[in-house]
């Protein structure tokens, strides 16, 4: 019988707020989980109060890394210093590849009583920080699903079961959002020496613990796992949302202050001093 791998540690989100007071639950860029190389920040969004998110993000900078925001209800628009304007609806994503600067502003809107989804930073390597900015805003349509035994797996990112996701990205990172029907499992084999991890947003799964035994973890939760063979899951009688992050390490030194993640700390003052003299995006 081929080995599963084990829970290696469960962490629960951190309610946090961000933007102009935009309350969210951070999952990874925690005290207890500050990166996962090369994954640098994933921040849930899912509320039915429109206080909590109304004033969305206005005009903020970033430079060095990509951004992911994946819609799952609701809407949001966005505009940017370099042209781009959108509107991203239930299903779709945006990929952004900040490189060398951009500034954009993301105003979330509620449909239908609710407004949830994520965003997720991924770093860039230092060969590539400095690149031309770059968007992709990918409709629902346009991102293939695998049906099989129970499960629902969109393929945003990377390839799985021979089909590859659409968006495009200077990372060699796969990114996959999984619906779990009740009592339904779901297993991957992920690549030797990746990181990845499991976020639960919805319902709860279980997962094979260091005793052999089946451990319940709820939404929101983020699981890492250890050993060999395939990282397991199945849904509870509720069934469950996963999202499932994948990527080859960079293994290079990380220096980050707010929007800005670049390898020294001489290159974040670069994008400080760049930003105030209004050249981040020259």
């Amino acid at each position: 019988m081929t080995p599963n791998k084990i829970i290696s540690k469960i962490y629960p989100g951190m309610p946090t707020s961000d933007g102009a007071g935009v309350k969210l639950t951070r999952m990874l860029g925690t005290p207890e989980l500050e990166i996962l190389d090369p994954f640098l920040m994933l921040d849930r969004m899912d509320s039915d109060d429109p206080d909590s998110y109304i004033a969305g993000f206005p005009n903020h900078p970033h430079r060095g890394f990509e951004t992911v925001t994946i819609m799952h209800s609701g809407q949001m628009r966005h505009e940017d210093s370099v042209g781009n304007s959108g509107l991203i609806t239930p299903g779709d994503v945006q990929w952004m590849t900040a490189g060398r600067g951009i500034i954009h502003s993301e105003i979330p809107e509620m449909l239908e009583g609710r407004m949830s989804g994520f965003q997720l930073w991924v770093n860039l390597p230092a060969k590539h920080k400095m690149v031309d900015p770059k968007y992709q805003d990918i409709p629902a349509e346009n991102i293939p699903m695998i049906i099989s035994d129970g499960t629902k797996v969109r393929i945003i990112r990377g390839t799985y079961n021979n089909t590859k996701g659409p968006a495009e990205s200077l990372m060699p990172v796969r990114v996959l959002d999984i619906t779990l029907e009740p009592d339904a499992s779901w297993s991957i084999n992920p690549k030797k020496g990746n990181s990845f991890f499991f976020c639960v947003y919805d319902g709860s799964i279980t997962a094979l613990d260091s005793g052999g035994k089946t451990q319940k973890i709820d939404s929101p939760s983020i699981i890492t796992f250890s050993g060999d063979g395939e990282a397991k899951v199945k849904s509870n009688k509720i069934g469950a949302g996963v999202l499932y992050c994948e990527g080859e390490p960079l293994n290079e030194p990380v220096a980050r202050y707010g929007p800005f993640v670049m390898n020294t700390q001489t290159e974040i003052k670069k994008a400080i001093d760049d930003f105030n003299s209004g050249k981040l995006t020259v």
